[in-house]
Protein backbone atom coordinates (compact mmCIF):
# COMPACT_ATOMS: atom_id res chain seq x y z
CA UNK A 1 0.00 0.00 0.00
CA UNK A 2 1.33 3.44 -0.87
CA UNK A 3 2.46 5.49 2.12
CA UNK A 4 -0.29 7.93 3.11
CA UNK A 5 0.06 11.37 4.66
CA UNK A 6 -1.26 11.94 8.18
CA UNK A 7 -4.09 13.98 6.63
CA UNK A 8 -5.05 11.00 4.45
CA UNK A 9 -4.84 8.68 7.42
CA UNK A 10 -7.03 11.00 9.50
CA UNK A 11 -9.59 10.95 6.69
CA UNK A 12 -9.41 7.15 6.75
CA UNK A 13 -9.82 7.21 10.54
CA UNK A 14 -12.89 9.41 10.24
CA UNK A 15 -14.41 7.05 7.69
CA UNK A 16 -13.62 4.08 9.89
CA UNK A 17 -15.08 5.82 12.97
CA UNK A 18 -18.32 6.44 11.09
CA UNK A 19 -18.48 2.75 10.22
CA UNK A 20 -17.62 1.58 13.75
CA UNK A 21 -20.28 3.82 15.31
CA UNK A 22 -23.11 2.57 13.15
CA UNK A 23 -22.76 4.30 9.80
CA UNK A 24 -21.38 1.23 8.01
CA UNK A 25 -23.72 1.63 5.05
CA UNK A 26 -22.64 5.26 4.52
CA UNK A 27 -18.96 4.45 4.94
CA UNK A 28 -18.92 1.31 2.80
CA UNK A 29 -18.37 3.14 -0.49
CA UNK A 30 -15.79 5.49 1.01
CA UNK A 31 -13.90 2.61 2.62
CA UNK A 32 -13.79 0.56 -0.56
CA UNK A 33 -11.11 2.88 -1.90
CA UNK A 34 -9.09 2.64 1.35
CA UNK A 35 -8.52 -1.13 1.43
CA UNK A 36 -11.31 -3.12 -0.20
CA UNK A 37 -13.39 -5.18 2.23
CA UNK A 38 -12.95 -4.03 5.82
CA UNK A 39 -13.77 -5.97 8.94
CA UNK A 40 -14.02 -4.79 12.55
CA UNK A 41 -11.88 -7.01 14.80
CA UNK A 42 -11.35 -7.01 18.52
CA UNK A 43 -7.83 -7.91 19.66
CA UNK A 44 -8.22 -10.43 22.51
CA UNK A 45 -6.55 -9.79 25.88
CA UNK A 46 -3.28 -11.69 26.48
CA UNK A 47 -3.31 -11.66 30.28
CA UNK A 48 -5.83 -11.56 33.12
CA UNK A 49 -4.86 -7.91 33.72
CA UNK A 50 -5.90 -7.03 30.14
CA UNK A 51 -9.47 -8.22 30.61
CA UNK A 52 -12.29 -5.67 30.51
CA UNK A 53 -15.34 -5.55 32.80
CA UNK A 54 -18.19 -7.87 31.90
CA UNK A 55 -21.95 -7.84 32.23
CA UNK A 56 -23.79 -10.26 34.51
CA UNK A 57 -24.00 -12.71 31.58
CA UNK A 58 -20.17 -12.52 31.14
CA UNK A 59 -20.22 -10.48 27.90
CA UNK A 60 -17.51 -7.78 27.70
CA UNK A 61 -18.79 -4.23 28.20
CA UNK A 62 -16.33 -2.94 25.60
CA UNK A 63 -13.22 -3.93 23.66
CA UNK A 64 -9.82 -2.62 24.72
CA UNK A 65 -8.47 -2.73 21.17
CA UNK A 66 -10.41 -2.71 17.91
CA UNK A 67 -8.89 -2.73 14.45
CA UNK A 68 -10.72 -1.71 11.30
CA UNK A 69 -8.76 -1.98 8.08
CA UNK A 70 -5.39 -0.45 8.89
CA UNK A 71 -6.81 1.60 11.77
CA UNK A 72 -6.35 0.87 15.50
CA UNK A 73 -8.74 2.22 18.14
CA UNK A 74 -7.66 1.93 21.78
CA UNK A 75 -10.07 2.28 24.69
CA UNK A 76 -9.17 4.67 27.46
CA UNK A 77 -6.48 3.52 29.86
CA UNK A 78 -6.24 4.84 33.41
CA UNK A 79 -3.88 4.29 36.32
CA UNK A 80 -5.72 2.75 39.24
CA UNK A 81 -3.17 3.03 42.02
CA UNK A 82 -1.98 5.70 44.44
CA UNK A 83 0.51 8.05 42.81
CA UNK A 84 1.24 11.42 41.28
CA UNK A 85 -0.06 12.73 37.98
CA UNK A 86 3.42 12.15 36.52
CA UNK A 87 3.40 8.49 37.65
CA UNK A 88 -0.14 8.00 36.35
CA UNK A 89 0.64 9.62 32.98
CA UNK A 90 3.80 7.52 32.51
CA UNK A 91 1.91 4.33 33.40
CA UNK A 92 -0.96 5.15 31.01
CA UNK A 93 1.38 5.97 28.10
CA UNK A 94 3.36 2.77 28.71
CA UNK A 95 0.16 0.68 28.72
CA UNK A 96 -1.09 2.36 25.53
CA UNK A 97 2.24 1.65 23.84
CA UNK A 98 1.99 -2.05 24.83
CA UNK A 99 -1.53 -2.19 23.37
CA UNK A 100 -0.41 -0.51 20.15
CA UNK A 101 2.40 -3.04 19.73
CA UNK A 102 -0.04 -5.89 20.46
CA UNK A 103 -2.25 -4.54 17.65
CA UNK A 104 0.66 -4.17 15.20
CA UNK A 105 1.17 -0.43 15.52
CA UNK A 106 3.37 2.00 17.47
CA UNK A 107 3.40 5.40 19.17
CA UNK A 108 4.84 6.93 15.98
CA UNK A 109 1.65 5.94 14.13
CA UNK A 110 -0.77 7.64 16.53
CA UNK A 111 -3.05 10.14 14.80
CA UNK A 112 -5.46 11.31 17.53
CA UNK A 113 -5.25 11.37 21.32
CA UNK A 114 -7.92 12.24 23.90
CA UNK A 115 -6.65 13.08 27.39
CA UNK A 116 -9.06 13.17 30.32
CA UNK A 117 -7.71 14.82 33.47
CA UNK A 118 -9.35 14.34 36.85
CA UNK A 119 -8.27 17.92 37.66
CA UNK A 120 -7.14 20.61 35.19
CA UNK A 121 -4.54 21.78 37.72
CA UNK A 122 -2.55 18.71 36.60
CA UNK A 123 -2.35 19.94 32.97
CA UNK A 124 1.27 21.17 33.05
CA UNK A 125 2.58 18.18 35.01
CA UNK A 126 0.79 15.75 32.66
CA UNK A 127 2.26 17.61 29.66
CA UNK A 128 5.79 17.28 31.07
CA UNK A 129 5.47 13.48 30.88
CA UNK A 130 3.33 13.38 27.72
CA UNK A 131 5.99 15.39 25.85
CA UNK A 132 8.54 12.62 26.52
CA UNK A 133 6.52 9.99 24.60
CA UNK A 134 8.06 8.92 21.30
CA UNK A 135 5.44 10.34 18.93
CA UNK A 136 7.89 10.52 16.03
CA UNK A 137 8.50 13.65 13.93
CA UNK A 138 4.89 14.86 14.00
CA UNK A 139 2.94 14.58 17.25
CA UNK A 140 -0.70 13.48 17.00
CA UNK A 141 -3.61 15.87 17.28
CA UNK A 142 -4.91 16.01 20.84
CA UNK A 143 -7.88 17.07 22.89
CA UNK A 144 -7.58 17.49 26.66
CA UNK A 145 -10.61 17.84 28.92
CA UNK A 146 -11.52 17.47 32.57
CA UNK A 147 -14.83 15.59 33.02
CA UNK A 148 -17.18 17.28 35.49
CA UNK A 149 -17.44 14.25 37.76
CA UNK A 150 -13.87 13.01 37.43
CA UNK A 151 -12.52 9.80 35.96
CA UNK A 152 -13.86 6.35 36.92
CA UNK A 153 -11.59 4.27 39.14
CA UNK A 154 -9.85 7.23 40.80
CA UNK A 155 -7.24 7.61 38.06
CA UNK A 156 -5.75 11.10 37.76
CA UNK A 157 -5.60 10.72 33.96
CA UNK A 158 -7.17 8.54 31.29
CA UNK A 159 -6.07 8.50 27.65
CA UNK A 160 -7.55 6.90 24.52
CA UNK A 161 -6.24 7.10 20.98
CA UNK A 162 -6.53 6.26 17.29
CA UNK A 163 -3.55 5.03 15.27
CA UNK A 164 -2.80 3.19 12.04
CA UNK A 165 -0.86 0.00 11.36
Amino acid sequence: MEKQSRRGLLKSAAKAAVAVTGGAAMAQTANAQVSGKLEKKSVPPKTQNDKVPTTTDKKPLFSSIVTYGNMVFLAGVGAHFQGTIEEHTKHVLDELEKNLIKAGSSMQKVLKVNVYLNDLKDYQAMNSVYAQANWGDTPPVRTTVSPANGIPGNSLVEIDLIAYM
